[in-house]
């Protein structure tokens, strides 16, 4: 909701009117000098959204604050150019609506459109959430990097790095749309009060780190006549894209780092296809290349890579994890019930790379229980798993 500077006006003053943390509406002005606001200049507050209200006979500020129940300040505030004290019948007046619900909610077939769509709305409405592009897939789809909080330990989670594990995504918009509505409505999370970790934590999410595979799957061949020809290359002259978990050019995202790539590179396909295929060289795909530089542009304590699925969290690479890491993946097990496997036989991930370059805790959850895609019907039950990873990462 946007609203004018009046005489007098401070960002302090709009906190408590509206009932809004003051670093809230700092963050959501990050371009404007709280000590220098001017007259008619625009403030953004979070949380709010503005409804109309026909004015009827007998209508009143005092009348319409009640009904609403809504400060008649607050009324004024965003009505400048009415006259409170002549309202004319059957014209509009704009009541601020204190958002309660989440407005993260179609998750079905979760496309890459439904993703853009959604932080769109997330951001209209939690203005303090930064949306910031990385790099473009291969098709030129923007990959965005969500942050929230102002701390200075920072922590990083991803999804969608394979196509057909796209339930991921949704997993973590929800959070940042139920992290968002916490502190803008002072409502606890599974009993923790989410400010404190707002101003503990920077958590930056990347929901989905391959949106030409996930379109692949869920909408089949792409409109463009060249990548359609390649991916039906790829996959045998098949239209059932179901198995397929790389990017639209047959590279496995997650096996293109430099962590024993060429271990990936021996045993693996040689040639792009639908899984494992780890590419000519490390870090070949543009993807890939996004997340590698964000993470040395971020320099995070800690790393989640959400994947699909087994119920169990990997958290090792080669004895470069630090003992720390131990500590953090037991609490992941206590709050979701998922296994804590330290080694496994595969290399070149996004975790393996993240702890071999810093010697800091990274992971990869693989969440859910079936086969890939997994159907979702299993999101409530995958969510409520994930939701205690995903608060442990702003806690520990």
């Amino acid at each position: 909701m946007e609203i004018k500077i009046r005489q007098s006006d401070t960002l302090w003053y709009y906190s408590q009117l509206f009932e809004i943390p003051l670093i809230l509406i700092e963050q959501s002005n990050r371009r404007i000098t709280p000590q220098n606001l001017t007259i008619g200049q625009q403030i953004k507050l979070p949380g709010f959204v503005l409804n109309e209200h026909k004015i009827g006979a007998g209508d009143t500020i005092w009348q319409l604050s009640s009904q609403y129940n809504v400060p008649m300040d607050a009324l004024l505030l965003v009505n400048q150019t009415i006259n409170p004290s002549n309202l004319l019948i059957g014209s509009t007046i704009y009541i601020p609506y204190r958002v309660r619900d989440l407005v993260v909610n179609d998750i079905t077939n979760y496309t890459y459109e439904k993703m853009v769509r959604d932080i769109n709305k997330l951001i209209s409405i939690y203005p303090f959430i930064i949306s910031q592009t990385i790099g473009n897939s291969v098709m030129g789809k923007n990959l965005t990097e969500l942050r929230l909080g102002v701390g200075s330990k920072r922590v990083h989670v991803n999804g969608s790095f394979h196509a057909n594990e796209w339930i991921t995504t949704p997993v973590i918009m929800k959070f940042m749309n139920e992290y968002s509505l916490a502190i803008t409505n002072n409502s606890p999370i599974r009993g923790m009060n989410m400010l404190p970790l707002f101003m503990e934590t920077l958590f930056s999410v990347v929901p989905m780190v391959n949106p030409d595979g996930v379109n692949l799957v869920l909408n089949g061949l792409p409109d463009d006549p060249v990548f359609a020809e390649q991916v039906l290359e790829i996959n045998n002259q098949s239209l059932d894209f179901s198995g397929w978990k790389a990017n639209i050019n047959g590279v496995d995202l997650n096996n293109q780092y430099p962590a024993l790539w060429e271990i990936e590179a021996e045993r693996k396909p040689s040639n792009p296809a639908p899984r494992d295929y780890p590419g000519p060289y490390p870090l070949s795909e543009p993807e890939s290349i996004a997340l590698a530089d964000l993470t040395y542009a971020r320099n995070f304590a800690r790393v989640n890579a959400f994947h699909t699925q087994g119920e169990v969290i990997y958290w090792g690479f080669e004895g470069l994890e630090p003992p720390i890491s131990e500590v953090i993946v037991n609490e992941y097990e206590r709050v979701s019930g998922y296994d804590a496997v330290q080694y496994v036989d595969s290399y070149a991930g996004y975790k393996d790379w993240f702890i071999q370059e810093y010697q800091w805790p990274g992971y990869t959850i693989e969440l859910g229980s079936g086969t890939n895609p997994l159907p979702i019907g299993q999101f409530n039950e995958i969510y409520e798993e994930s939701l205690g990873i995903l608060l442990a990462n702003l806690y520990l």
